[in-house]
C-alpha cells in the first residue's frame, strides 16, 4: 500500500487508498513530516560515530526519496477499520497512480450487489481519464506539502536521542539496532504558513534502522489542541494518539505495513469530527510498470 503519505478511503471514483481523504490534510501532512526526519539537536552528541546532523540529513534524504517515488510498483493487501467499517482491498500501484478494488467487507465477501457496484465503479474509471488525472494532482500537490514541512523541521522541532535508547520489543531477530530519537516542538519556532501550525502540537519518539537510516517506527501524540485559521478552518483538540510502522520490501524501498491514527476535530466552528482509523498492509508483491488501465483491467479480471 503505498503511503504517500498514507492509506485509508477516498470515496472518488479512483478507489484510491490515502489516508488524507477523511481527516485534516494539515495534520496528516505534519505527522508524516514528522516521521520523515530522525534529527537530533546537538551535533556533539554521537551514537557509532555519528552525529546528529548526520542522521538527520540521510533521513531526510530517505523519507523525501519515499515521498517522491518511483522506480517500483507493487501489488498488496490494504485492511482498513474506520467509520466506513471493514474493508480488505487488492491494491495495485500503477504509473499513473494507485488503484484498489474491495474484495471483502469484513470476514465475508462481498455480496453480488456490492461486487457489481465495484466493477461498475472500475469500468467506470477507464472511462474518464480526466477524473483520473485530477485525483494524480492533488497526491502530487500533497507530496510537495510534505516535502516543504520536511524542510522545516530542523527548526521546528526540538530532537533528541532517547535516554538508554530502547529498542523496539517486536524488532525480529538478527535486525539491525536503532536509532531512537524524542521530539518536541521548538517554543521559539514561528511557524510561516496555516499548514505547518499543525508541527507545534506533535510530541513523541520514533525509531531509525541504524544500517539504512529509514524509519522503522514512529509514535506520536498530539499534546496541546492545534488551530487551522484561527480556529475557524479546524481545529484539533489535544489527547490525539498516531502510531506507524514502515517495513523494507525489496530494492532498497521502506513502505507504510501499519498505520493507526485516533483524533477529534472541530470544523468551522461547528462540526466535531471524530476520527478512529486502523490501517494495515500486507502480502506485497512487486510487479512490472504499467498504465492505470492496465491494473483496473487486472483488477476486473479477479
Amino acid at each position: 500500500m503505498r503511503f504517500r503519505p498514507g492509506l485509508g478511503e477516498r470515496r472518488s471514483g479512483t478507489g484510491s487508498t490515502k489516508l488524507s481523504a477523511r481527516w485534516p490534510v494539515p495534520m496528516l501532512v505534519a505527522f508524516w513530516a514528522l516521521a520523515a526526519c530522525p534529527s537530533v539537536r546537538g551535533a556533539a552528541q554521537q551514537i557509532d560515530g555519528l552525529t546528529a546532523k548526520q542522521v538527520a540529513a540521510d533521513g531526510i534524504a530517505n523519507e523525501v526519496k519515499l515521498i517522491e517515488f518511483g522506480g517500483s510498483y507493487l501489488r498488496y493487501q490494504a485492511h482498513t477499520l474506520d467509520a466506513n467499517g471493514d474493508r480488505i482491498r487488492e491494491v495495485i500501484e500503477s504509473k499513473d497512480g494507485t488503484v484498489a478494488r474491495v474484495m471483502k467487507r469484513g470476514d465475508r465477501p462481498l455480496t453480488p450487489a456490492e461486487d457489481a457496484d465495484e466493477h461498475s465503479r472500475l469500468k467506470e474509471m477507464l472511462n474518464s481519464p480526466d477524473a483520473f488525472r485530477k485525483h494524480v494532482q492533488k497526491d502530487q500537490t500533497g507530496k510537495k506539502t510534505a516535502v516543504d514541512l520536511i524542510k522545516l523541521l530542523p527548526e521546528a522541532m526540538i530532537f533528541s536521542y532517547a535516554p538508554g535508547q530502547p529498542q523496539r520489543g517486536d524488532k525480529p531477530s538478527g535486525a539491525p539496532d536503532e536509532f531512537v530519537v524524542d521530539f518536541k516542538p521548538n517554543p521559539a519556532w514561528n511557524p510561516p504558513t496555516i499548514v505547518s501550525q499543525a508541527l507545534t502540537g506533535l510530541e513523541g519518539r520514533c525509531w531509525i534502522d541504524a544500517k539504512t537510516h529509514h524509519l522503522v517506527r514512529l509514535e506520536a501524540d498530539l499534546f496541546q489542541g492545534v488551530n487551522f485559521g484561527f480556529g475557524f478552518f479546524v481545529h484539533l483538540y489535544p489527547g490525539g494518539k498516531f502510531e506507524l510502522d514502515q517495513v523494507p520490501v525489496g530494492d532498497g524501498r521502506w513502505i507504510v505495513g501499519h498505520f493507526s491514527e485516533h483524533v477529534t476535530a472541530r470544523a468551522f466552528l461547528v462540526k466535531t469530527i471524530k476520527e478512529n482509523t486502523e490501517l494495515v498492509a500486507t502480502e506485497f508483491t512487486p510487479i512490472p510498470a504499467m498504465g492505470y488501465q492496465e491494473a483496473i483491467k487486472q483488477l476486473l479480471a479477479k
